[in-house]
């Protein structure tokens, strides 16, 4: 089994603007210990020789992500390294016409270590597409973010998150969720 490392949408502008300006600051706080979370866990599958793919939302002209626009750059503690790979999407599903699929297939990748924004939309819809891949993902519990939405705030969609995808399966391939300390490849 080969195991990669899933960055999904680290982006600058991931998460301005998302929330009221009381509230922006707490997220963006989490946001950044998230990010210090997923660079150590990117610094370790390094050491580790796993694979590194980030995901990068490309934005439409005006979208807080457009690309070329410093939003839409990964944020400066993921970039890229030396044999990283980025994959450009323009939807929450990092499989939807892109070449996911065909960059895990090149390093023979089965399972998937998954982490990044937006909790509710692209984290989520991409770990519940690997499975259905065939993929086994683990998603990192304390290694995705969101904003708060209209009526739950971000540490609870987190959490719903995390509580909702543990064990959830299909056919043999199956998501668990684990803090970042008990992850290992």
């Amino acid at each position: 089994m080969t195991t990669a490392l899933l960055i999904i949408d680290v982006q600058n502008a991931i998460l301005r603007g998302k929330s009221t300006p009381d509230r922006q600051p707490i997220i963006d706080a989490a946001l950044d210990e998230t990010v210090s979370r997923l660079q150590s866990l990117r610094d370790e599958a390094h050491r580790a020789g796993a694979p590194v793919i980030l995901v990068q939302h490309d934005g439409d002209p005006g979208h807080r992500l457009a690309v070329g626009t410093d939003g839409w750059a990964i944020r400066p503690e993921l970039s890229p390294d030396k044999g990283d790979t980025v994959v450009h999407k323009k939807s929450s599903d990092s499989f939807f016409q892109t070449d996911l699929a065909d960059r895990l297939a090149e390093r023979n990748v089965t399972h998937l270590i998954v982490g990044g924004c937006m909790t509710q939309f692209c984290v989520d819809t991409t770990v519940r597409r690997a499975v259905s891949l065939g993929y086994d993902v683990t998603l990192v519990a304390d290694g995705h973010a969101t904003a708060d939405s209209g009526t739950l705030n971000f540490a609870d969609i987190v959490a719903h998150h995390n509580e909702t995808l543990d064990d959830f399966d299909a056919g043999n391939a199956r998501i668990l969720v684990r803090p970042i300390e008990d992850i290992r490849f």
